[in-house]
């Protein structure tokens, strides 16, 4: 990095350590709605405690951040570096995830005293650090910032797990209205075949697994204009979608057999109707809103039925490239997918939205601006057909930070575009993210796709 002018150092640093400030009380703020008794149950092994997570973030930038360029840091705890150590096997022997929700100390108390110092020590550190060590500095810290704005999404997706697991069926908050609109009828948007550039190409931050940039030939296709709603997915389950093995992957057949799957995770059958569980409560199903809590499996199953496919990831980046970010995200605090028309809405109501950087469908050109598809950005993660591998010349950082994501390259799906509890900041048209096809737990959606 170019030696700084003083002032021009010292913004940049005043402007981290905002940005951190703000990311660190947002997390503890999504922790708010809960009862003590909320922060330490975890009712699978993918799921983790609230607590957990609290703590975990911390740890993340004591380990990665304090303990490296603060000469004078001592960890918090000593036992807290195996506690709360998620996957990094080449730092240490972290506590086996399964168990996590077994550690009734260090108490919730504790882990807010946790947090205090560690975001004492970084504003301190943000401060005083070497001009030569800044450049890495930064990198690390939007590194850590990035990485508790996804333990926020998980921070929910986990409280709704473990909270279903409860037959009071509790609340995470109460429930809150948006006004109908119209539905909208699905069409299709047709995308022009070609080379495309894919991958984070600009200089803001992005996940090491959305690059190096790199081109891929595409066939002409079209997408849906929206997401796939409640009511259609349920005139799926009413066709018999969940006895017909000719819909299924053989491991997606084996798996619904075993977990004896009928409907979406948290659908419920009630008094002649389908009804589901949200971070709102039981509630009736939306019609026009996006199904969503299914899996891969039933996502690819849905599209053959539909007589579809799912989209690969690189067809959809190009569909993003050229839109604006805007949607139904965390920033509009409504927690729950809406229909597209209502989703509509609130775009139209946002003061302005953020353009797409260079990262990813700048191929779009070849045939003009990017024709206008609706939910692309949030309420939903969209199930893609990709599965999650390396891009060509993708290389792994060393160290510890290589495992963030290289190690997972392997029988996962991509997902892309985000959803209600993603934070518009933190989504982008290159954003990878990805899950076992079996996950059902995530907000994950589905986006139809056809040949031209």
């Amino acid at each position: 990095m170019p030696a700084l002018k003083e002032h021009e150092l010292n913004k940049q640093r005043d402007i981290l350590q905002q940005y951190f400030h703000t990311v660190r009380t947002q997390s503890v703020q999504y922790c708010s709605p809960l009862e003590i008794e909320d922060y330490v149950i975890q009712t699978m092994a993918d799921a983790s405690p609230p607590k957990w997570h609290l703590a975990h973030t911390s740890w993340f930038f004591e380990t990665f951040v304090l303990q490296v360029y603060a000469d004078d840091y001592r960890p918090f705890h000593p036992r807290y570096d195996a506690l709360f150590n998620s996957y990094y096997v080449t730092h240490g022997d972290p506590f086996p995830r399964p168990r996590r929700g077994l550690l009734s100390r260090p108490t919730v108390k504790e882990v807010m005293r946790y947090r205090i110092h560690v975001d004492t020590q970084m504003a301190r550190l943000l401060q005083r650090v070497d001009e030569r060590h800044w450049g890495d500095m930064i990198r690390l810290t939007l590194l850590g910032i990035n990485h508790e704005q996804q333990h926020q999404e998980l921070l929910l997706t986990d409280i709704k797990y473990n909270f279903y697991q409860n037959p009071m069926r509790p609340a995470y908050r109460d429930y809150r209205a948006v006004p109908a609109r119209p539905p909208q009828p699905l069409q299709w948007r047709e995308f022009a075949g070609g080379v495309y550039d894919i991958g984070h190409n600009g200089a803001d931050f992005a996940y090491d697994n959305e690059g190096p940039p790199h081109k891929v030939y595409i066939n002409p296709y079209r997408l849906a204009s929206r997401l796939v709603s409640n009511a259609e997915y349920a005139a799926f389950i009413d066709d018999g979608g969940y006895r017909q093995p000719e819909l299924w992957y053989s491991e997606a057949w084996a798996m619904l057999n075993a977990e004896r799957w009928q409907a979406p995770l948290y659908w419920e059958w009630q008094d002649g109707e389908w009804r589901h569980f949200t971070l709102e409560g039981m509630r009736a199903l939306e019609p026009d809103a996006p199904v969503y809590h299914v899996s891969q499996f039933e996502a690819d199953a849905y599209a053959r039925w539909a007589g579809k496919r799912l989209p690969s990831e690189f067809e959809w980046e190009v569909a993003a490239g050229r839109q604006k970010i805007t949607g139904n995200l965390r920033r509009d605090n409504v927690l729950r997918p809406l229909s597209a028309s209502a989703t509509a809405g609130i775009a139209a109501g946002a003061a302005a939205g953020a353009t797409a950087d260079s990262s990813g469908g700048q191929g779009q050109a070849q045939s003009g601006q990017a024709p206008s598809l609706q939910q692309l950005y949030g309420d939903v993660w969209e199930w893609t057909a990709s599965p999650y591998a390396a891009y060509p010349g993708y290389k792994p950082a060393g160290g510890s930070i290589g495992e963030y994501n290289g190690k997972f390259m392997s029988s996962q799906i991509v997902l892309r575009g985000g959803s209600f509890a993603t934070p518009a900041d933190h989504i982008r048209p290159s954003y990878r993210n990805f899950f076992y096809p079996k996950d059902r737990w995530q907000f994950s959606g589905i986006r139809l796709a056809d040949e031209a």
